[in-house]
């Protein structure tokens, strides 16, 4: 599957590419956003919910075709795998779900991945290993919240994406540049 977003000339292009969660799990999330991070921050929209793969960050738009070519060989040789909330994480900006990856599928994927943006010369990876998550509430001062985890159980992603982020003063904004079923 394919959905073009305008994009073009010679300008940069903020990219990242993420697996997509299944509709009853944003389901799920939403409910629990609102019962557990509601007037805490600002709590992520439905359209913003997803576990990054790689953010490459700007990019010109000549290194695209390249990026979406290896995204696809990636995400359409991936072996199935589930994910499932761990804990919640708070950072100086950000509130998460951490997820575990029980047959590290997920982690191997993000690795190659990222190893393939990388011999492209279009990413670095980041020190620390890669943490498979969900971002679902952005603030100024980390509230220190406990919630429970949401009941979302064990759950498959069955597609990934290639995002093309524009920052706007109210938040990004994200548009679909690519997706891709996982393993074909």
């Amino acid at each position: 599957m394919t959905t073009a977003a305008t994009v073009g000339g010679d300008g940069r292009l903020r990219l990242f590419l993420a697996l997509r969660l299944p509709e009853p799990v944003l389901d799920a999330l939403q409910a629990w956003q609102r019962q557990e991070l509601e007037g805490f921050g600002r709590v992520l929209p439905r359209d913003h919910l997803h576990v990054t793969l790689a953010f490459l960050g700007s990019r010109p738009f000549g290194d695209l075709d390249a990026i979406l070519a290896a995204f696809r060989k990636t995400a359409g040789a991936a072996r199935p795998f589930e994910l499932e909330p761990l804990r919640y994480r708070e950072t100086r900006s950000v509130a998460m779900l951490v997820l575990s990856d029980p047959s590290g599928e997920a982690g191997r994927l993000a690795e190659l991945l990222q190893g393939r943006l990388e011999a492209l010369g279009v990413y670095e990876r980041e020190r620390r290993r890669w943490l498979p998550h969900v971002t679902v509430l952005r603030f100024r001062a980390p509230p220190h919240l406990s919630p429970p985890l949401p009941s979302v159980g064990r759950f498959a992603p069955s597609e990934a994406a290639a995002f093309l982020s524009r920052l706007h003063p109210s938040g990004a904004r994200y548009e679909v540049l690519d997706a891709v079923s996982l393993g074909g």
